[in-house]
C-alpha cells in the first residue's frame, strides 16, 4: 500500500504540470499607444497571436490583406495586415484611395520560404515594417527579426541580410537583402512630399482572399463585414486592377501597366518624387502614350539611358530605356533604384512582351 502511495505522490508534480499546461493560452490583444510608439520590440504591440517558421496567426482585429498585383522586393514573400482601433473605419475618396483613420497601423512582414514550392513551410523571417497614422500623418518603422525568428527589434539605420531559397524551378538562389533605413522609406512612400501607403487602394484590393477561418470572399466585403470599411459598393465603382501573372485577368497591356503601376507608379506619378521626368507609369495613363514613355525622349541622358533614344520604342524592347533599366542590377542604372538588388525576371519578361506588341515608329 505504501509503495502505491509513493508512486502516486511521485507522479503528482507531473499531473500538476499537465493540468497547468492544458489550460488554454489567453489570447494576445493589440496594445497600441500612439504616444508611446514606436515600441522597442515587435511583440510589444501584440499584433500576432503567434509567429513562427510555419506561418503567422494574427490577433483578433488584425485583418490580412493582399494586393492583386504586389510590389516586387527581391522575391521576398509578404504577409500584410491592417489594424484599426474599434469603432472607426476607413473611407474611400473620389479616386478610390482608402482614407484611414488616425491610429491605423499597416503591418507587413517580409520572409523567404526555404523552398518556394512549399511556401507555407520553413520561413526565414527578415523584417516587419509598420506604417502608423497619428494626428493625420503617416510614419514608418522597421523591425528586424533575430536569427531564431523569435523576436524583431526596432531598427532605424537599416541593415543587410543574406537570404537563400530554392525557387519554383528548383534552382538555388540567394541575395544580399537590403533592409531600408527610416529615411529610405520616404523615397517610395511619397506623394506631394508626404509619406503615404502605396498598396491599399480599392482597385488593388478588389479581389477574393482566403481567410484563416476558411472563408474566401472579396476583401472589400470582408473589410466592411469587420467594420473596417465604410458602406458602399466600392467593388462596382472601382474596377479591379489586373493580376500581372494571370492572362485571364486582363489584356497584355492591362497586366503590364498593373505591374508598372505598383512597382514604379508611386514615384512616376504627377505627385510622386519622379514627377519632373514627365514619365508616369500606371493604368491611369493607358491612353496617354507619351506619358507612358512611348517615343518619349528622356529628360536627362547618360548612363541611365544606355544610349537608347526613347523610354519605350514600340516593337523594340531591347532599344527601350524602360526595359534596360528594369533589367539592370547596377545601382546607377536600375529602376526601381531602391527596394531590390536583383532584376525581377518574370516582371521584365511581361513588360518586354508588351513593348514588343506595340506598333508604330518614333520619328
Amino acid at each position: 500500500m505504501k509503495k502505491h502511495c509513493w508512486t502516486i505522490l511521485s507522479l503528482l508534480p507531473f499531473f500538476l504540470w499537465y493540468c497547468q499546461s492544458a489550460q488554454p493560452v489567453p489570447p494576445v490583444s493589440v496594445q497600441f499607444d500612439p504616444a508611446a510608439a514606436p515600441y522597442p520590440k515587435l511583440s510589444d504591440y501584440g499584433f500576432f497571436q503567434s509567429i513562427s517558421k510555419e506561418g503567422i496567426t494574427a490577433s483578433k482585429g488584425v485583418l490580412p490583406y493582399e494586393p492583386i498585383t504586389p510590389l516586387f522586393t527581391d522575391y521576398a514573400h509578404k504577409a500584410r495586415y491592417v489594424w484599426m482601433p474599434d469603432s472607426v473605419q476607413a473611407t474611400v475618396d473620389a479616386e478610390g484611395r482608402l482614407q484611414f483613420p488616425d491610429n491605423t497601423v499597416l503591418v507587413k512582414t517580409f520572409y523567404y520560404p526555404a523552398d518556394f514550392q512549399q511556401p507555407s513551410q520553413n520561413w526565414d523571417l527578415v523584417e516587419t515594417r509598420l506604417l502608423m497614422k497619428r494626428d493625420g500623418e503617416w510614419d514608418a518603422y522597421t523591425y528586424i527579426w533575430n536569427e531564431t525568428d523569435t523576436e524583431a527589434e526596432l531598427n532605424m539605420v537599416g541593415d543587410f541580410r543574406t537570404v537563400a531559397w530554392k525557387d519554383e524551378r528548383g534552382t538555388d538562389r540567394s541575395v544580399a537583402y537590403a533592409i531600408p533605413n527610416k529615411n529610405q522609406c520616404k523615397s517610395c512612400h511619397n506623394q506631394d512630399n508626404k509619406l503615404l501607403p502605396i498598396g491599399p487602394k480599392v482597385r488593388h484590393l478588389n479581389a477574393a482572399l482566403s481567410y484563416p477561418d476558411g472563408q474566401r470572399v472579396n476583401q472589400l466585403q470582408r473589410w466592411q463585414a469587420e467594420g473596417k470599411l465604410a458602406a458602399g459598393d466600392w467593388a462596382a465603382q472601382f474596377a479591379a486592377l489586373a493580376d500581372w501573372e494571370d492572362p485571364s485577368s486582363g489584356t497584355l497591356q492591362e497586366r503590364a501597366l498593373a505591374y508598372l503601376e505598383i512597382n514604379c507608379g508611386h514615384c512616376h506619378h504627377p505627385q510622386g518624387p519622379a514627377h519632373t521626368t514627365g514619365l508616369y507609369l500606371g493604368t491611369d495613363f493607358a491612353n496617354r502614350p507619351a506619358q507612358l514613355g512611348i517615343c518619349k525622349s528622356p529628360v536627362a541622358a547618360g548612363k541611365g539611358s544606355g544610349n537608347r533614344k526613347y523610354g519605350i520604342q514600340p516593337g523594340q524592347p531591347g532599344q527601350s530605356i524602360l526595359v534596360y533599366r528594369m533589367e539592370s542590377d547596377d545601382p546607377g542604372i536600375m529602376m526601381p533604384e531602391i527596394g531590390r538588388a536583383v532584376a525581377h525576371e518574370e516582371g521584365v519578361a511581361l513588360v518586354r512582351e508588351w513593348v514588343a506588341s506595340l506598333e508604330g515608329e518614333c520619328e
